[in-house]
């Protein structure tokens, strides 16, 4: 048993408990990093070895060590980086006092290839005042017995820089149905690991229920009926017995099985929760830029019917009301990330003329600029800048956004099909067919479901599999049937697989759907995009083209 700052580190049961007793959820990996550090306090150590020793013989970039030191820090509440302290040009340095638990010995962990100049000046390194001042505050916290501690946990979250601490009591079943049982386990197992990769809070698993510490509780109970699943769950904060947030998911039973149902219930919760710790964690910022309430609320809400609608006219009307809205708030993120994501949308369906795309694309990027300064952690502004970045085709760029999205909210489809699309465009089919499919599997939100089977279906029609393809599109036309693409796509199957009038009839219902539209204009702008993705889509259209679709 490795002991620290408070922190119990047990190898033999790869947990890490804090200072009240609490369970903390860490993945293996930053388990992992952990131990080696605790084993390793006061020695410098190299990122090489870092990564050497944690993913033996695997090929690792640097991104996964940050991840790790990300989640490691926020389990320790090291907000300010002194405890596991970056050292420039060298690597990590533990600076902690471990001690071992009577009648426990310290475990082996060897370091390949230990840098010796790595080691000078470094051993014997432990804590200063100020560490051991916030070691006993730590401790004090953990057990609530000062009112220090607690006057601390009430000042703003976004003003002390403190991660909050969210407990995950378990999750009850409504019955003694052993499958009820195990299944509420499962959900709450995987919730809990989802919740840990969120870099922003801190996951502890209260034992006996005890949660004085969290800052929220998150409770849940799970109901089986004889066609699905009902899940229950909400968040509370023990400190002013304030429901901050509640929430309902239903899984069918049909054409899932225990697995899949076991996902979707997960992430059906997971997304919702994660959705609204991000909006509790801005709260502070956005209180003094302008939340959105009232007029604003009514601004999005109307301009959001208008565009749905799919017209020029319909976007222009919302586009100004919109941006009336915004001259009267110019401060107010909400309105911005609405405002881009319109003007987004009229790009996409080209109700700008080409002489005023590139302008606008200016426009919605320096909007998204402006909101990412003044909250780079608001889930809004960062799934609007993933979906920016990918709409104007800068597909890595687009890679790298949605996956901080992510860091934030691990079940978010909308950011999966994102990065799905980036995938395609450059030419990496498999990796986008597997992320369209961990889309679907998630289903959330539940409303941008077909646009996941969508891709799935494209993939599969790029890599000339019209079969596969098939129960993909279809099941999307049958969620959104309006979708002009889809069609097409599917007129590209039916060809592929012989079925030519059906492909005629596809392509005769695209077209009613989408006018005017030819080989020339029908495929997305190819800048930097693969060669391989071009070499496949002059394929696809040739399918389109043998069904019906005009060439010029």
């Amino acid at each position: 048993m490795l002991r620290f700052v408070g922190y119990e580190l047990d190898p033999q049961r790869s947990e890490l408990r804090g200072p009240g007793g609490e369970t903390i959820k860490l993945r293996p990996k930053a388990f992992d990093l952990l131990q080696l550090f605790a084993a390793n306090p006061g020695r410098v150590i190299g990122k090489h070895e870092l990564m050497a020793a944690v993913w033996p013989n695997v090929h690792v970039g640097e991104d996964s060590l940050f991840q790790c030191v990300r989640e490691v820090r926020a389990a320790l509440g090291d907000d300010s980086r002194q405890l596991i302290r970056a050292v420039s040009g060298r690597g990590y340095l533990f600076e902690a006092e471990v001690s071992t638990a009577p009648d426990t010995v310290v475990p082996e962990k060897p370091l390949p290839q230990i840098d010796p100049e790595a080691e000078s000046g470094s051993a014997g390194r432990w804590l200063d005042v100020k560490m051991r001042r916030r070691a006993a505050l730590v401790a004090v916290a953990g057990l609530g017995l000062t009112a220090l501690a607690a006057a601390a946990t009430r000042l703003p979250r976004f003003v002390t820089g403190a991660p909050l601490t969210v407990a995950v009591v378990p999750m009850t079943a409504a019955s003694n149905d052993p499958l009820a049982v195990r299944m509420a386990a499962g959900v709450n197992r995987d919730l809990t690991d989802g919740l840990a990769k969120i870099e922003t809070i801190r996951v502890v698993v209260p034992p006996g229920g005890a949660v004085a510490a969290a800052d929220l509780v998150v409770s849940s109970e799970l109901e089986r009926t004889e066609t699905g699943w009902n899940l229950r769950a909400r968040m509370t904060e023990p400190a002013t017995g304030a429901v901050k947030w509640t929430s309902s998911v239903s899984v069918g039973l049909a054409g899932a099985d225990e697995q899949l149902q076991q996902t979707r219930l997960t992430a059906g919760m997971g997304h919702a929760l994660a959705l609204r710790i991000n909006v509790l964690l801005n709260a502070g910022e956005r209180s003094a830029l302008g939340l959105p309430a009232g007029s604003t609320k009514a601004a999005i809400e109307q301009a959001t019917a208008s565009i749905n609608q799919t017209t020029p006219e319909r976007f222009r009307a919302a586009q100004a009301m919109l941006e009336q809205a915004l001259a009267d708030d110019p401060e107010n993120i909400d309105l911005q990330v609405a405002l881009a994501a319109f003007q987004l949308r009229g790009i996409q369906m080209a109700w700008f003329p080409a002489a005023e795309r590139e302008t606008v694309e200016n426009r919605v990027g320096e909007i998204l600029e402006r909101a990412l300064r003044a909250q780079p952690n608001y889930i809004p502004v960062l799934e609007m800048h993933c979906r920016y970045l990918s709409a104007t085709n800068r597909f890595v760029e687009s890679l790298v956004a949605c996956g901080k999205v992510l860091t934030l909210d691990p079940w978010n489809g909308t950011v999966f099909y994102l990065i799905g699309l980036s995938q395609v465009f450059l030419g990496r089919f498999d990796e986008a067919l597997a992320t369209f499919e961990q889309a679907d599997r998630f289903d959330t939100p539940q409303v941008a479901r077909w646009t996941w089977a969508i891709g799935a279906g494209w993939v599969h029609m790029l890599t000339g599999r019209a079969e596969e393809a098939l129960p993909w599109l279809q099941r999307s036309i049958a969620i959104t049937p309006a979708s002009g693409r889809t069609h097409f796509l599917l007129a590209a199957a039916y060809q592929q697989l012989g079925r030519t009038d059906e492909a005629r009839a596809a392509l005769a219902q695209a077209m009613t759907l989408r006018p005017g539209s030819t080989a020339r204009n029908l495929p997305p702008p190819t800048k930097n995009t693969s060669p391989v993705y071009l070499d496949a889509t002059e394929r696809l259209v040739g399918l389109m083209i043998a069904a019906g679709l005009p060439e010029d």
